[in-house]
């Protein structure tokens, strides 16, 4: 029986080099010999729908409409940045994108996944798009890394692929694709996931670095307070009760939270405050 895993939402660093907007950087991987075919027709609809997009979002939800087309109803996008100590945050990055269950990414920042998530470790090491089958009866796995991809499937991401996305300054960024179904994508589409992970990847590091946002968002101590919360799972209740605020005061604070951080997720929120050092 497969299980397949969330992939971990990391952060940072985007690519400095000019690119355009079709291939780029494409190493000597080629389509299936089937280009004609069903796939390659939507794949080249999803290159145009993305032609002068200049929002994040707009192409995230782009990108996940393709994944559809393969079954792959649950995508997320994120970036990590290594330094010779370890993680370190990077101001101007792509925002996280996530569309995974709410209840899979509340529980997954409440345990802490984050910090054993086999995904991000494989994908330090590898430069090609992978199972999580292949990860999960890889005989380096262990039982804890297992547990993420088998509680992971209770939450309907039962199978999948991630593609990581190596940059410069040792930056890396992850998109995973995930199916509510067991099984495997076949050989023959994954090129097709990936090369639509790239073109988004760049497209949205050159939007990022072209905003030049290299300020924090000015967040008050109460609002940090409850996105702090939130980070660690927390409901609006349970943090009010906590701070001994009332719910709508929770609320209050953390539709400004989304507001300034420019997203409509809390948990997105959250993670780009714990990668930009806030909390």
């Amino acid at each position: 029986m497969e299980h397949p895993p969330m992939t971990a939402v990391p952060q940072p660093g985007g690519l400095a080099t000019r690119v355009s907007d079709r291939f780029y950087l494409v190493p000597s991987m080629h389509f299936p010999a089937a280009v004609g075919g069903a796939f390659a027709v939507e794949f080249a609809r999803f290159l145009d729908q993305t032609d002068g997009v200049d929002q994040s979002e707009r192409l995230f939800d782009l990108l996940s409409a393709f994944a559809l087309n393969f079954d792959c109803q649950w995508v997320s996008y994120g970036s990590i940045s290594f330094n010779q100590k370890g993680l370190k945050a990077v101001r101007r990055d792509p925002a996280v994108l996530l569309k995974f269950p709410e209840e899979w990414q509340e529980r997954y920042f409440e345990m802490g996944y984050d910090r054993i998530d086999p995904i991000i470790k494989t994908c330090r090491t590898r430069a090609d798009a992978f199972r999580w089958s292949e990860v999960y009866n890889d005989v380096s796995t262990t039982e804890d890394e297992r547990r993420v991809f088998d509680e992971a499937a209770t939450f309907g991401l039962r199978s999948g692929i991630s593609v990581p996305l190596h940059g410069p300054d040792r930056s890396l960024a992850i998109m995973s694709f995930a199916q509510a179904r067991n099984g495997e994508l076949q050989n023959g589409t994954v090129p097709y996931l990936l090369f639509a992970a790239l073109h988004f990847h760049l497209k949205v590091t050159r939007l990022a670095n072209s905003s030049c946002i290299e300020s924090d968002p000015a967040l008050s101590p109460r609002e940090i307070e409850c996105l702090s919360w939130i980070a660690r799972g927390k409901s609006s209740w349970e943090i009010g009760q906590i701070l001994e605020i009332s719910v709508d005061t929770v609320n209050f604070h953390v539709k400004n939270v989304l507001r300034k951080m420019d997203t409509s997720s809390r948990t997105a929120a959250a993670v780009n405050a714990i990668r930009l050092g806030i909390i």
